[in-house]
């Protein structure tokens, strides 16, 4: 049985994550909508890949979560050189104590900012693997747990392609979304000149929240309620991307979680103890699209991974969702919207 004191923590959810994301838009102008899905990431104990054109602000948006929150932030620039161990890091041998000693890598830290992620060698992407999905690094036969907690944010240019290393697939899976932010409109872009052209926005901003906060509503984001219904309709969206002829490959069982996790911490953002079909559907397509490879034939026609999805939105049939009879947190109130 539930206590009020649970029910508690989704108000402090709503009322931290209020103050992170108006200091997030107080620097990224005019994009409200990729200021929450990356809150909902973060909440969701998931990574974010932000792709997009160059000078629309992909570094800024990582750099300003990461100083939103009070945690350690370590910033990677992929280049062709980098090495997996200046990512990971390195046993280097003390002569005064004849033994090895571990360096730790800039993945040591609560929020990694991968910068032009594509333009390293596959060798130094998959460094990446193990800490993203196990949140551990193994050096020497050594393993080392990462700091909690813990979110990559990557950045790469999809316009710019020659000389650099297309993510795998594997790597791409391990992104829980990927947003792309996309040009502000003419009020936003005059705005961001009257506030940010002489000084950086980045210059003044202080964080508005703690580690230990961010901890404590990602305990609550785990806490939310998902009917059966709701759980079976995620399998459903997810399940249908692995026969629909215009892919040649779908979506992972590693896919389907992702999404219910990120549609648990939307429905927290919304000031829900419990997950609609509505939080399903506006989050299938930046946790899916990026997964999925359209066949030749519908790569001819110009049918995209995004259309794909929004095609089996239309046709995979929505639940009909009723609230339990006993309200509490992780469970939703009486009168809740029925589809």
């Amino acid at each position: 049985m539930t206590t009020y004191d649970d029910r508690a923590s989704l108000t402090d959810l709503t009322t931290t994550a209020e103050r992170v994301r108006r200091s997030v838009e107080s620097v990224i102008e005019g994009k409200p909508e990729v200021v929450r899905l990356s809150l909902t990431v973060l909440l969701a104990e998931g990574h974010l890949l932000i792709e997009d054109v160059p000078g629309v602000g992909k570094t800024m948006l990582a750099k300003t979560l990461a100083r939103s929150i009070d945690c350690s932030v370590r910033r990677i620039q992929f280049t062709p050189d980098l090495l997996p161990s200046d990512v990971t890091g390195v046993s280097i041998f003390d002569q005064q104590r004849r033994d090895f000693e571990f360096k730790p890598g800039a993945i040591f830290a609560q929020v990694v900012i991968g910068d032009e992620i594509n333009r390293a060698s596959p060798k130094t992407q998959s460094a990446l693997l193990e800490s993203m999905e196990e949140r551990q690094v193994t050096v020497d036969g050594q393993t080392y747990e990462l700091p909690s907690p813990f979110m990559v944010v990557a950045t790469q240019n999809p316009v710019e392609m020659e000389g650099t290393y297309p993510l795998p697939e594997a790597q791409r899976d391990r992104f829980m979304a990927r947003v792309s932010i996309g040009y502000p409109s003419p009020e936003a872009e005059l705005q961001m000149l009257d506030v940010h052209g002489s000084v950086s926005p980045l210059d003044d901003l202080q964080p508005v929240a703690h580690a230990h906060d961010v901890l404590k509503l990602i305990e609550a984001v785990r806490a939310v309620h998902v009917a059966d219904a709701v759980r079976r309709y995620a399998v459903d969206l997810v399940s249908a991307t692995r026969t629909h002829p215009d892919l040649r490959l779908g979506a992972s069982p590693r896919a389907t979680l992702h999404l219910l996790r990120a549609a648990k911490a939307s429905a927290a953002l919304s000031g829900r103890e419990y997950v609609l079909p509505d939080d399903l559907q506006a989050l299938a397509v930046p946790v899916l699209a990026h997964r999925l490879l359209p066949t030749a034939q519908a790569q001819l026609n110009r049918r995209t991974s995004e259309q794909v999805v929004l095609d089996i939105l239309q046709r995979t049939p929505v639940p009909a969702t009723a609230p339990p009879a006993a309200p509490g947190f992780g469970q939703p109130q009486p009168g809740g919207r029925r589809l």
